[in-house]
């Protein structure tokens, strides 16, 4: 694409091709032929169903409809390439065909001003598939120039800035896009099949709870309160599985107000579920079962490439316990540590920061993220949490200082967190006990006691395990996506100026 093929003009800047192109606006207007008067226009084909099956296609009359990406004049004849949703077809525009006068109104078209074409369908001379255009309609006419250099690092601002440019000249990005529609609806799909039920639960609560996070806080003006943005849906999600509906799953939004990173948005996309009588065991084979179905249906393989490394979905998905983890990559065997002394010890050693706040548990986490996570590149169920960071799930009954707990890695990312559910109101209120103290002592993401989520389980909630996983990590892995960004349409960004 060149904007320069414009009319055959010589480069001019941004502001002076805006300036002219308002200007054929002002032209056709007086003309009588304001583009933006149409409201309808009937397409009959697209680009994809033409070029897959031209033998039906050719010699037929189609009408197609989409926005002009090149254009070559020719004295008497010129070429445009028509891009509709599916991608592009070329057009071919003769003034024999249309009329001297039509032809002359045509030749004022811009790349970028979407058009609708009548024509027959035929393959040129050189072999291209193309419409011999008997009529083209001006639909819209673009103000603005596409870009000519859209591609590079130093754009990447501009494109999430101006999502809607960068699907129209950058092919790849409306495909990651596409992929993601086909990932959610693959999702749905398999929980549908086991027999889960789709809900939709509150996004404006008077709690913030289900994930150690710090939330939006908002107002009610009607019933002068403070609320809050959830940062997660676990304990409503848990409370319909308390009233009986067993297997509950929710593909929602969620708010968390925290920093951008490649990996971070503060406004995200989460699957939770949750399944009565099963636990954390249940929620792997799910997990696993889930991620290869999805491949298999999306992407037809099994075997993935995210960024230098080769992920096989296909394979049965390794388990490390999270002691296990820091024994093998750090060299320190928290099970021959006593003591939160010898555990602060051994930090000080490994240069390992933590806080006056954290315990044994929360320093084996530290150690984890220090040495272990980045050598988890093939799918791996890191189990067994220490209690400490794990507020809503159950002990591990021969094991108390640990929970039944797993997060799933792949690429050296957690991708899924699930749990056996702690269904002890006794032992969940000292939990939330122990997170108001540690928000007392200055952790604005530990957790807020629900008193009616703790009278909820008092009515009995049965054995349950339940998963979440992070839509848009998710679809970034399946698309070989690097950043959160780049699959978000309308990503968090500071406003310019």
């Amino acid at each position: 694409m060149n904007e320069s093929d414009m009319n055959n003009l010589p480069q001019v800047d941004e502001h002076e091709q805006q300036r002219i192109r308002r200007e054929k606006l002002e032209a056709l207007q007086s003309a009588g032929l304001d583009p933006f008067r149409h409201v309808t226009y009937t397409v009959t084909a697209h680009s994809a169903d033409i070029h897959a099956d031209f033998e039906k296609f050719e010699g037929e009359t189609v009408s197609i409809a989409g926005r002009v990406m090149t254009k070559r004049v020719m004295g008497k004849a010129s070429f445009i390439d028509v891009q509709d949703r599916d991608g592009r077809i070329q057009t071919y525009v003769a003034r024999d065909t249309i009329g001297e006068e039509e032809y002359s109104r045509f030749k004022q078209f811009d790349i970028g001003d979407i058009v609708g074409v009548t024509g027959v369908v035929f393959r040129t001379q050189k072999g291209e598939i193309s419409v011999k255009t008997s009529e083209i309609t001006l639909l819209s006419k673009a103000l603005q120039p596409l870009p000519e250099k859209w591609h590079g690092l130093r754009d990447t601002e501009a494109r999430y800035r101006r999502r809607y440019v960068d699907l129209i000249v950058n092919p790849e990005i409306r495909d990651t896009f596409i992929k993601r529609t086909a990932i959610i609806k693959a999702i749905r799909a398999f929980l549908d099949g086991r027999g889960y039920l789709e809900v939709e639960t509150p996004l404006l609560q008077t709690i913030p709870s289900g994930a150690a996070a710090r939330p939006f806080v908002t107002h009610h003006n009607t019933l002068d309160m403070q609320m809050y943005l959830r940062i997660a849906p676990e304990l409503s999600l848990k409370r319909l599985i308390i009233g009986g509906l067993e297997r509950v799953y929710e593909i929602g939004r969620n708010f968390r107000n925290e920093g951008i990173s490649t990996r971070h948005n503060p406004e995200f996309t989460m699957l939770e579920l949750y399944e009565a009588y099963t636990d954390y065991h249940g929620m792997m084979e799910l997990t696993e079962s889930m991620l290869k179905n999805v491949a298999e249906k999306v992407l037809g393989k099994t075997t993935i490439t995210y960024g230098e490394h080769e992920i096989d979905l296909g394979k049965p998905f390794t388990r490390l316990t999270m002691v296990d983890a820091v024994k093998q990559y750090a060299g320190v065997d928290f099970d021959q540590i006593p003591n939160l002394e010898a555990a602060r010890e051994a930090a000080k050693s490994h240069k390992i920061r933590y806080e006056q706040r954290h315990g044994k548990g929360d320093i084996l986490a530290l150690f984890f993220d220090e040495f272990a996570e980045k050598h988890l590149i093939q799918p791996t169920f890191l189990i067994d949490y220490p209690v400490e960071i794990s507020p809503l799930t159950k002990r591990i009954p021969n094991n108390p200082d640990y929970t039944e707990r797993f997060e799933l890695f792949i690429a050296g990312r957690e991708t899924a967190n699930a749990y056996s559910e702690l269904n002890d109101p006794i032992d969940q209120r000292e939990r939330f006990r122990h997170q108001e103290d540690l928000r007392q002592a200055g952790d604005d993401e530990a957790n807020m006691t629900d008193e009616d989520f703790l009278t909820a389980v008092e009515y009995g909630l049965p054995p349950t395990g339940g998963m979440g996983i992070g839509i848009d990590r998710l679809i970034m892995l399946l698309t070989n996506s690097q950043s959160i960004r780049d699959v978000i349409f309308f990503p968090t960004m500071k406003p310019q100026g």
